[in-house]
């Protein structure tokens, strides 16, 4: 267990036209769609470092909730076809008449899970999870065709209007936190409120650190296997050589390679090294969607117009109330691009965890992700 230090805290003060938010919608009309199934600033002028219960208060004047939430059940789920190949799971927990909130899963490929569910309070949000193209229950499994950020961005937007949802707080951590950018800044008057975490970019610096040799001098023992995958004549780009394996005919050279691509990233992804964690990298068909979907969208740059992209479309979102969480050594999506967006966007709260790495798991992490969650909430209260 990774103790609770105390975080550093970059805070902007308000910006003279205050955030955008917004007060929950309507209640959803009942049984809307089909194939479901119902159940009940300014630049911070220095730099702080205090314990959290010193100064973490709602407006109130009382203490923040920073514990994750109690496991809930969704009281809706279904399959929304989004394309005449795609069909997206999807599924909505906590409060019906609640706040909407969306959460965006990482990898791309990754999936959702029921702990995803716990960042938020499921007696005022109305929480909806889903599974990205070619992800977890989403069909067909692992398909890399029509599969793009910019589809996946269209998604998030017929799946708001097939809930009768009019606007959304949006969660995003790793790849989340790519999608949950590029679908604000196409669609910020849908957007309440924004917490990202584990910021990823995807600029050819962030893809070389972690798949081109750079984190290998952290985690050696972890690069070899993946490393030694692949023959040394094809070692100037890992990323090129796993997408000639991760598509090849043969489906054991398939599996095998996306077993080593996907150990690699679970080993990386906590600041001590998580078992359970680890363990999903054996799972062949979690393994095959994950890498097959990441490395899809890595060797193809994101489908983003340019490197700088979601860095340089920061003004769309700029009036949109938002928090940055980072693990302070997160290897995986490492600080500088949590930075980078930290001063080309200082109106959002920005809160670096000095004990934690990658993962939304991590206790540090999960306790600003759930603040962020409550001030959120609060401002809605208000």
């Amino acid at each position: 267990m990774i103790s609770r230090l105390p975080l550093l805290a970059l805070a902007s003060p308000c910006s003279p036209t205050p955030p955008r938010i917004s007060r929950p919608p309507h209640p959803a009309r009942a049984g809307a769609g089909t194939g479901r199934r119902r159940g009940f600033g300014c630049r911070a002028s220095s730099t702080a470092s205090a314990p959290a219960a010193a100064w973490e208060m709602d407006l109130s004047g009382r203490p923040l909730r920073r514990d994750l939430y109690a496991h809930v059940e969704p009281y809706d789920s279904g399959f929304l076809k989004v394309s005449d190949l795609h069909t997206i799971y999807y599924e909505q927990s906590g409060n019906p008449q609640g706040h909407p909130v969306v959460f965006l899963h990482g990898g791309p490929g990754a999936g959702t899970s029921p702990g995803n569910r716990r960042f938020f309070d499921p007696e005022f949000y109305r929480i909806v999870l889903f599974d990205q193209r070619g992800a977890g229950r989403s069909t067909p499994h692992a398909c890399l065709e029509e599969n793009t950020t910019w589809d996946l961005v269209a998604d998030i937007e017929k799946l708001r209007e097939h809930l009768d949802i009019p606007e959304w707080q949006v969660f995003g951590g790793s790849w989340g936190s790519t999608l949950a950018l590029a679908y604000s800044q196409t669609h910020p008057d849908k957007v309440t409120g924004i917490v990202l975490r584990g910021i990823f970019l995807l600029r050819k610096k962030e893809l070389d650190w972690f798949y081109e040799g750079g984190a290998a001098a952290i985690y050696p023992d972890a690069w070899e296997p993946f490393r030694d995958f692949i023959p040394e004549e094809e070692r100037n780009c890992f990323i090129t050589a796993y997408t000639k394996r991760l598509t090849s005919s043969d489906a054991n050279v398939q599996i095998e390679a996306a077993k080593r691509w996907t150990m690699w990233e679970m080993m990386t992804a906590h600041l001590v090294q998580n078992h359970d964690n680890i363990k999903r990298g054996d799972d062949d068909k979690f393994s095959l969607a994950f890498a097959r979907i990441e490395n899809h969208y890595f060797v193809n740059k994101g489908f983003l117009p340019s490197d700088s992209y979601l860095l340089d479309n920061v003004d769309k979102i700029r009036h949109i109330k938002a928090f940055i969480v980072q693990g302070r050594y997160d290897v995986c999506c490492p600080m500088m691009s949590a930075w980078d967006l930290h001063k080309a966007w200082p109106e959002a709260e920005f809160k670096v965890v000095p004990d934690a790495g990658h993962s939304a798991n991590e206790v540090g992490i999960a306790a600003e992700l759930v603040s962020a969650n409550e001030k959120l909430k609060d401002m809605l209260r208000k």
